[in-house]
């Protein structure tokens, strides 16, 4: 059972940085996902960036502020965010995609102020 541990959270100003990391606890092959989706209050938990080999993916609200990249040796995902606007306010999940099935961290909370 692999797990995922997020790191990186807090409070920063709107127009700040933040960097997400997220380490997991088995190997993950580098042709299954990984990325960070994010859920803020009242709402459902979306897509903020993906990597699969490759291939990243983000959400159009992220682009050009959000960087996603990941070290397959050692297992790692990061997310780093740029130019943070109030609207990013969310909880965090790191994400992993092993054998068709979804494995989730617990969370971290990031909170931007305007």
């Amino acid at each position: 059972q692999v797990q995922l541990v997020e790191s990186g959270g807090g409070l920063v100003q709107a127009g700040g940085s933040l960097r997400l990391s997220c380490a997991a606890s088995g190997s993950i092959r580098s042709t299954s996902p990984m990325g960070w989706y994010r859920q803020a209050p009242g709402k459902k938990r979306e897509m903020v960036a993906t990597i699969t080999g490759d291939y990243k993916n983000y959400r159009d609200s992220v682009k050009g502020r959000f960087t996603i990249s990941r070290d397959n040796a050692k297992n790692t995902v990061s997310l780093q965010m740029d130019s943070l606007k109030p609207e990013d306010t969310a909880v965090y999940y790191c994400y992993a995609g092993i054998n068709f099935n979804p494995y989730w961290g617990q969370g971290t909370q990031v909170t931007v102020s305007s």
